[in-house]
């Protein structure tokens, strides 16, 4: 099969491929401090040490014979594909992030980007969630992205206020109880 009719990644694929949701049309890359360093030294480690290991592997299994039934080499070829879409969307990611130093809200009552809001629905649950970029939030650790409703539905409200969350389950009414940011450091 000729090349001219393989088809070649592109951005959204990139995302898609990354586990990430897409940014929203028109929307920021918001991103803390901490979470921009983290995806900077994954990109790093990826071209300083992860992809000269398997470019070396590949080269070392194409040395070996027959490609086509060379496990090493195939194994190889498709990991550094990985690697390679893997950084040009760290590298896309980095290039429009604004970092955001939620620090500077420290001791507000309002509700921005980097808050760690705790609040309390109508049927009296309590959650506690930290608002985050997101390529940088992890919802099994209590972070959410600053584009999900929950967020959406905080921003900017205070310790206080009672906001109304959409849910596929219908709308619900949650009361902000406090507003926390990380100390400056």
């Amino acid at each position: 099969m000729s090349k001219a009719f393989t088809k070649e990644s592109d951005a959204e694929d990139d995302e898609l491929d990354a586990g990430l949701p897409p940014l929203p049309a028109g929307g920021k890359n918001y991103i803390t401090p901490s979470g921009y360093a983290r995806l900077r030294a994954e990109l790093l480690d990826l071209m300083d040490n992860e992809r000269p290991k398997v470019v070396e592997a590949v080269h070392w299994a194409a040395k070996n014979g027959d490609r086509s039934e060379n496990g090493d080499y195939l194994y190889g070829k498709k990991r550094l594909r990985e690697i390679d879409r893997r950084i040009r969307f760290l590298t896309r990611r980095l290039e429009i992030a604004e970092v955001t130093d939620p620090s500077l809200h420290h001791g507000g009552d309002q509700v921005f980007f980097g808050a760690t809001v705790r609040y309390v629905d109508e049927d009296g649950a309590e959650s506690v969630v930290t608002i985050l970029g997101i390529d940088e939030a992890q919802s099994a650790q209590g972070q959410v992205s600053w584009v999900s409703p929950v967020a959406r539905a905080l921003l900017k409200a205070r310790v206080g206020d009672v906001v109304r969350l959409v849910t596929p389950a219908g709308t619900r009414e949650i009361e902000v109880l406090s507003v926390d940011y990380p100390a400056p450091g």
